[in-house]
């Protein structure tokens, strides 16, 4: 069932339906390829080393957080599409949320080497994305895109916590 509409985010549906659509599922990626939300994750990653990070962390974080205002509009207008709440082919949300784990990771980076630290950080993040603890399960029953995007960003926050937790820990043990 499609939520209500959120006024905040009606400016998306301006957009031709072929765009939010093509947006919110990567082109094929969404509709061709075995586990679309692990695609979304890959396709954040590249999005990270790309265009985040080389920026400063306080840039970074905004940058996440318009990237993840449009997608909000943009997923919500996608399901209204399909009319779906959430479909798999829906992977915009992952795309945006992976950049929020490496947030400030450049020390890590630095000290760790880039690979090890975001590998791990995709695969605590796929694992938090599929499991969604700490009640991150109940984000996806925010009203239309909000739902499809905010248990995203939350995952990608509690795996960034957990990632500088280990950080900390490690760097304390050496």
């Amino acid at each position: 069932m499609i939520a209500k509409e959120s006024w905040l985010f009606r400016w998306a549906r301006l957009l031709p339906a072929s765009v939010t659509c093509n947006l919110s599922t990567l082109g094929p990626l969404g509709w061709r390829l075995p586990a679309p939300g692990t695609w979304g994750s890959v396709a954040g990653v590249i999005l990270y080393v790309v265009v985040f990070h080389p920026l400063p962390a306080l840039m970074q974080l905004l940058l996440a957080t318009a990237l993840t205002l449009l997608s909000i509009g943009i997923c919500d207008a996608a399901e209204r599409h399909f009319q779906q709440r959430d479909p798999g082919k829906i992977i915009l949300d992952e795309v945006v949320a992976v950049p929020i784990v490496f947030i400030g990771a450049a020390p890590m980076i630095a000290h760790f080497g880039g690979w090890p630290v975001i590998l791990a950080g995709f695969l605590l993040f796929r694992l938090f994305d599929i499991v969604k603890p700490l009640g991150i399960k109940r984000l996806q029953n925010l009203p239309g895109g909000m739902g499809c995007v905010v248990d995203d960003t939350a995952a990608a926050a509690v795996t960034w916590l957990v990632l500088q937790m280990a950080y900390f820990l490690l760097l304390r043990v050496q």
